[in-house]
């Protein structure tokens, strides 16, 4: 890995390409990244789901080790990703702009 080339800040722009599928927001606007790390060998990536039984729990790890993958200076095997439920997501992790998408939702304009 060429880290001067990989920042979290970069990890987590390029993980806004990451749509969840059923919302059509990003992980990240929809707050479902917790934690970016960039060591000397690679990146870890704390990250959580909307729910424990999302019907996408095995899909969404590859999804974001591809994507980070796309970054100068990281490759995929040097990505490691782990999904957590503690703390459990809530709708408050979100973005004001992830928000604003889903406020036409029952029940999501009170947040």
């Amino acid at each position: 890995m060429e880290s001067e080339k990989v920042s979290e800040e970069k990890v987590r722009e390029q993980l806004k390409e990451v749509m969840d599928p059923e919302l059509n927001i990003n992980i990240v606007d929809l707050g479902l990244i917790y934690e970016i790390e960039v060591k000397e060998d690679g990146v870890f990536i704390l990250m959580t789901l909307t729910t424990p039984g999302c019907p996408l729990h095995g899909v969404f790890d590859e999804m974001v080790k591809r994507e980070a993958g796309n970054l100068d200076g990281l490759e995929e095997h040097e990505i490691e990703v782990e999904l957590t439920f503690e703390p459990r997501w809530t709708p408050e992790e979100m973005s004001e702009e992830a928000r604003g998408e889903l406020g036409h939702l029952p029940g999501m304009n009170s947040f």
